[in-house]
């Protein structure tokens, strides 16, 4: 008999093709609006991890068309002079999205820097007014990573109205804004964490699966309802034995294929989404501060 796996939920085919898009209405405007999105990265320190994303990000603006404002700061750089940064990158006409890449060093802020971004050049859709308009269901910039995931469900035509999702996480990053884009879809939302007594009990129960929580393999094949559209937004760096990194998501891939209907993998399905998203916020702030309706893409 021939084993059933499921279908995969493409992030990394889904962000080239927005990007693609991107890149054709970059091209296009630009010659009528006198500049290019302008995206502003924000580094402090030497984490070789965020350098990674850092240039991932930079090398995805120069890809559609985006001018990149990166900039990379000492670690002993203190609280006033990146607030002094900010500030100044709020007023810069060229700038339509401001990133503050995180962690940051132990002796800073982050918080409070990033409440300092204007809510409009928010391009990681974090600050409290951005996260206050979810919550309303008003229009404004969407934290990426659950805006990710909620267009790799769009493309897929997957259906949320009146399904069960669950939720396993509760981060301000991922776990909460995912909660709500997925009540604004109409979905019954139920949120796990670290504290739930009988996780596999909720998480059987979930048409939609999400888990973000950052456990290696902690959703197996019998936590997953038969059917269930499971997606890992999980990124976690492990050594084999043979010393050699590899990254794993939150979901065991591997023996969950075999129950859920639908899975993204790790690497190549949340991740790619979410720079997609960055790259469309500050494009979505780019024509806003235009005057120019913005369009999906």
């Amino acid at each position: 008999m021939e084993t059933k796996t499921a279908k995969l939920l493409d992030g990394k085919a889904l962000a080239e093709k927005i990007q693609l898009k991107l890149k054709e209405r970059i091209t296009e405007l630009q010659p009528q609006l006198g500049r290019p999105p302008g995206l502003a990265v924000l580094m402090v320190g030497d984490n070789p991890a965020s350098a990674a994303y850092v240039r991932n990000k930079e090398r995805a603006c120069a890809k559609v068309g985006i001018a990149s404002f990166g900039k990379h700061f000492p670690t002993e750089t203190t609280q006033g002079e990146l607030e002094d940064v900010i500030a100044a990158l709020n007023q810069d006409p060229q700038v339509d999205g401001i990133l503050v890449q995180l962690p940051l060093p132990q002796h800073l802020d982050s918080v409070s820097l990033l409440n300092q971004i204007d809510p409009d050049k928010d391009a990681d859709g974090l600050h409290p007014v951005n996260l206050g308009r979810l919550v309303r269901q008003e229009a404004g910039l969407r934290s990426c990573t659950p805006a990710g995931v909620m267009r790799l469900l769009a493309e897929y035509k997957i259906p949320l109205q009146g399904k069960q999702a669950v939720v396993v996480g509760r981060s301000i990053l991922v776990g909460k804004p995912m909660a709500l884009m997925l009540l604004e879809a109409n979905a019954t939302v139920t949120i796990a964490h670290s504290r739930s007594h009988d996780l596999k009990s909720i998480t059987q129960n979930a048409d939609i699966l999400i888990a973000a929580v950052g456990i290696p393999g902690l959703i197996t094949a019998e936590m997953v309802k038969p059917g269930a559209v499971v997606v890992d937004v999980g990124m976690n760096r492990i050594a084999d034995p043979s010393g050699k990194s590899r990254l794993v998501g939150d979901v065991d891939g591997e023996s969950t294929a075999g129950v859920a209907e639908f899975l993204t993998p790790v690497p190549g399905g949340v991740g790619p989404m979410t720079v997609a998203m960055l790259l469309q916020n500050t494009f979505a702030s780019y024509l806003r501060r235009l005057g120019i309706a913005n369009a999906e893409l």
